[in-house]
């Protein structure tokens, strides 16, 4: 039998701002336990190992607690190290690798049923970030073994043909650290150029790795098959093949939606797909239940980051505190 808890705030997520959330839930005094499905941050765990943020360190601080790094612009490891510490050293109740299985709202109160607890809660946060649902290719072979919607490190696509999907951050990434541990990468981009949005100082990079041919890139382009041993793709100049060990589908991510509609959240009916809630509050139209994060952004993932929705963690607390 599932043990039973009650609680005045329940936190869904354990990255940066469910962790903001529960630093200002302590200082406020106000009980509360965030639970999260998989390891603690468990993005920033995801990301490639090598990765380095665009922001600088102090923009991904929490309530004020100093982030050291090394250089200006942090890495995986030191965001990873950061972010343990604050959890520990404030002691935070967070339960890990615990799975939020449904949840109901009843009367003024909310039902979360995990893969191991039963939890009641006056006030739920939703603070679960956007990583875990890759937008498909919808192509056929896809299911294939050899396609990668996530990419950790270049080491296992050393001496393989490799095509690589998107023109953002983590897909040019990825083409630069294959391309440098010897690996022959091919980028298949549905625009005509790579993103403004690629860091600064890796742009130029990219740019010129194309331009000198070490890197072959298809613009204007989709796949339109994966095979075993080939890609069958859809250029300008009409249908190409390519030789083809792996594909990296670096194409974004999207929240759980369905999660959220299945509690009641209401979303714009446009391709945003945005979830109402109250900017002052962040409250939805389901009352007390709060979103936190890039969550808030629903389709437009960019629009929401560390560094500017720091600030929802206090706007929620705050209103909790002054409505008890």
């Amino acid at each position: 039998m599932k043990t039973r808890h009650t609680t005045d705030i329940l936190i869904i997520g354990a990255g940066p701002i469910g962790i903001a959330c529960a630093l200002e839930c302590k200082k406020r005094q106000l009980k509360y336990v965030v639970i999260e499905k998989g390891a603690l941050t468990n993005s920033i765990y995801n990301y490639p190992l090598n990765m380095t943020f665009f922001s600088t360190s102090e923009k991904l601080e929490i309530d004020d607690i100093p982030f050291i790094s090394n250089n200006p612009k942090p890495t995986r490891n030191e965001a990873l190290e950061y972010y343990r510490r604050v959890v520990t050293s404030n002691r935070l109740n967070i339960k890990l690798y615990e799975e939020v299985a449904a949840v109901k709202k009843e009367n003024d109160s909310f039902s979360i049923e995990s893969s191991k607890a039963h939890y009641e809660a006056k006030h739920l946060i939703v603070a679960t970030g956007f990583y875990d649902i890759p937008n498909m290719l919808n192509v056929p072979g896809e299911e294939l073994p050899k396609v990668f919607h996530y990419y950790k490190e270049a080491h296992p696509f050393s001496l393989q043909n490799v095509a690589i999907v998107g023109a953002s951050n983590s897909s040019v990434d990825a083409a630069l650290e294959i391309y440098r541990k010897g690996g022959n990468v091919t980028m298949i981009i549905r625009g005509d150029a790579i993103s403004e949005r690629v860091k600064y100082w890796v742009r130029p990079d990219i740019i010129n790795r194309i331009e000198e041919g070490s890197i072959k890139v298809f613009y204007t382009s989709e796949i339109e098959a994966i095979k075993e041993h080939e890609l069958i793709i859809n250029t300008p100049e009409g249908t190409k093949r390519i030789a083809n060990d792996f594909v990296l589908a670096l194409t974004g991510y999207q929240p759980n939606f369905r999660f959220l509609e299945a509690i009641g959240v209401q979303f714009s009916q446009d391709e945003k797909h945005s979830p109402t809630y109250n900017p002052e509050t962040m409250e939805t139209n389901v009352s007390n239940l709060y979103l936190a994060g890039v969550i808030c952004g629903g389709m437009e993932t960019h629009k929401w980051f560390i560094e500017n929705s720091r600030i929802h963690a206090k706007q929620i607390a705050e209103y909790i505190e002054n409505n008890k």
